[in-house]
């Protein structure tokens, strides 16, 4: 018989795993761009980006569920800031 509750924890686990290397990954890139290409694309500047991102990954650290309110709010953060920088630029 098939155990749900190993599935969803599994699930829980890999899509925890996953949004936090999103958020990471967010923050690295934000961090090893020059503040002109944020002007460049016309959005908020590095350091506001910086201060969103990094709020994300600890609010992520801190509750670590994908679905807790605080960590959904710092992945569309982090989807947002891929999308208007890296998505332009590749």
């Amino acid at each position: 018989m098939l155990d749900f509750a190993g599935v969803q924890g599994g699930i829980s686990l890999v899509l925890t795993v996953v949004l936090l290397v999103v958020k990471g990954f967010a923050l690295v890139d934000c961090l090893g761009r020059s503040p002109s290409s944020f002007l460049a694309h016309d959005t908020l500047p590095k350091r506001s980006w910086t201060i969103i991102l990094v709020l994300a990954l600890l609010a992520h650290i801190v509750f670590p569920g994908p679905l807790s309110v605080f960590n959904l709010i710092g992945t569309v953060a982090a989807l947002v800031y891929l999308a208007q920088l890296r998505g332009s630029s590749l």
